[in-house]
């Protein structure tokens, strides 16, 4: 499982948002979420990959996450 957080562009703004990857390895979880950008700006908002890791606990924030912070 990875995850990908994509750029999100729309006139001047520009936000982040994340998704779940499910793939293999990350080759390809790149693919897939290129694919997914390029289909899902058809539109004005205009997405683009920024990056892809492995997500072992996706969003989710614990102990072992704050351990690692600190």
């Amino acid at each position: 499982m990875f995850m990908v957080e994509f750029k999100l562009r729309f006139e001047d703004r520009k936000w982040h948002v994340r998704r779940i990857i499910e793939a293999e390895n990350l080759e390809e979880a790149q693919k897939k979420a290129s694919r997914y950008a390029k289909l899902m700006s058809r539109g004005e908002v205009k997405w683009e990959v920024n990056y892809v890791i492995e997500a072992r606990r996706p969003l989710l924030i614990g102990d072992e996450e704050l351990k690692i912070l600190e």
